[in-house]
């Protein structure tokens, strides 16, 4: 679906009694193959094309989305959409974005496309690999599979303001599951990447054997009694922590009042030194792109700068809440006004290592895996399940499960130490963390 094709859907919705009207179209293919126990267990293809239609009627909206794009779809899309928004509760805040701040000429190309594409024969001996590596490491007795996956994605933007941008990107991933141990002694290990270009996955080879490593390492995990103590996490899953913080700075959240950071804006939330940053103009970057899902022009901004809050993470709507500009941090799907949320986020790393971080905690749990989180919004009150290794002197002693680590995040984010390892996996990554002191829930 082309340029001139969105801006007629867009000029047909004004025509039939809207103010303003946004449409958007994805475009999407994926192949996926999965191998368990040496066989072939599943091939899945996927092609799809959907339409996304968003009008405004005054300060009334509405949206609707399908995947019937023949004339006649799009006809009843946009007389269902117009209609739905004459009887939609005004929205004081509603509307689309500035002009002043759309993402004008040539847009810059990031590097997001690989155009190779490769069959599912490549697919399954990349599986195959990866999971006869998981299953070659010693102490390993079964398999969760491995899969490998390829994909492309096309996201176009117009607008009834002239604006049109579109933006492709495609990702190749891997991954592995491992089980290590039997009956009520079995644990388990994953590993799993994802890129833009083919070249930049690590090895399958590299990738069972690290699903494999990890469900070795836990045999043999005890439950401790409930404790105060140092935690690390690790690298992998230190980015966890900084969702509630992305939640807090949000646009919409603090104009509703419910964030624990509401009053914090211009003030120190992190120790001195710490900074994060939020970067959409990373080459082959999974979060990246030329403009926001409202069409505003975005740029790489520092949110955390030597420990203080600089800014807060808005769209047009929030924006206008506000009484501030929007940041060009607009995310939507095809139905539904737009949300907020980052690109790339990192949070920089520091000078020590994750050896580093434990031995200077001196005793402890390193997390390699959490789950089941709970936040209050409010007040910062946040927990998470939990398992990983206790250390001692610095060093690993045995494996843990079963336990809760927990405190308040505004306190957690003020002695936050951020380690050196930092590896950029996915769309929000930092290194290893410390926190000298959280409670954590055992037996």
């Amino acid at each position: 679906m082309d340029e001139n094709l969105l801006k007629d859907i867009a000029a047909s919705a004004l025509a039939a009694g809207a103010d303003a009207a946004e449409v958007a179209f994805a475009q999407r293919q994926a192949l996926s193959v999965t191998v368990r126990l040496g066989a072939l267990e599943e091939v899945e293809r996927e092609e799809a094309g959907d339409l996304g239609l968003r009008v405004l009627i005054g300060r009334r909206q509405a949206s609707v989305s399908g995947s019937d794009i023949s004339r006649e779809g799009r006809a009843k899309l946009v007389e269902r959409v117009v209609a739905m928004a004459r009887l939609a509760v005004e929205d004081p805040y509603a509307g689309l974005p500035p002009t002043d701040r759309l993402a004008r000429g040539k847009q810059r190309d990031f590097d997001l496309f690989d155009a190779g594409e490769p069959g599912p024969e490549r697919l399954e001996a990349q599986a195959r690999e990866a999971e006869d590596a998981a299953r070659a490491v010693a102490g390993v007795s079964n398999s969760n599979g491995a899969s490998a996956t390829w994909s492309t994605s096309t996201w176009r933007l117009a607008t009834s303001d002239g604006f049109f941008g579109e933006h492709r990107g495609s990702v190749f991933s891997l991954s592995a599951g491992a089980i290590a141990g039997e009956g009520s002694a079995m644990e388990q290990g994953h590993e799993g990447r994802a890129t833009r270009w083919a070249a930049d996955l690590p090895s399958a080879a590299a990738i069972g054997a690290e699903a494999g490593r990890r469900a070795v390492a836990s045999l043999g995990a005890r439950k401790i009694a409930s404790t105060t103590a140092p935690v690390v996490f690790e690298n992998r899953l230190a980015a966890s922590l900084l969702g509630p913080l992305i939640g807090a700075i949000s646009g919409p959240a603090v104009a509703r009042g419910v964030s624990f950071l509401k009053d914090r804006l211009g003030a120190p939330v992190f120790a001195e030194g710490v900074a994060i940053i939020d970067d959409p103009h990373r080459a082959r970057g999974l979060g990246s792109s030329p403009f926001d899902d409202e069409g505003v022009v975005n740029a790489p901004m520092t949110l955390i700068d030597d420990g203080v809050l600089t800014t807060w993470l808005l769209n047009s709507s929030s924006a206008r809440q506000l009484g501030l500009r929007t940041t060009g941090h607009a995310s939507r799907g095809l139905a539904g006004p737009p949300g907020v949320s980052t690109s790339n986020l990192t949070l920089r790393p520091g000078s020590l290592d994750q050896a580093a971080l434990m031995r200077q905690a001196g005793a402890g749990v390193l997390v390699t895996s959490m789950f089941g989180p709970s936040l209050n919004s409010n007040t910062g009150d946040w927990s998470v399940g939990c398992s990983g290794h206790w250390f001692e002197a610095g060093e690993i002693a045995y494996p843990v499960t079963e336990i809760t680590v927990a405190g308040n995040l505004r306190d957690i984010y003020a002695r936050l130490i951020p380690g050196s390892d930092l590896e950029l996996r996915g769309s929000a990554d930092a290194p290893s963390i410390l926190i000298d002191a959280l409670a954590i829930a055992g037996l």
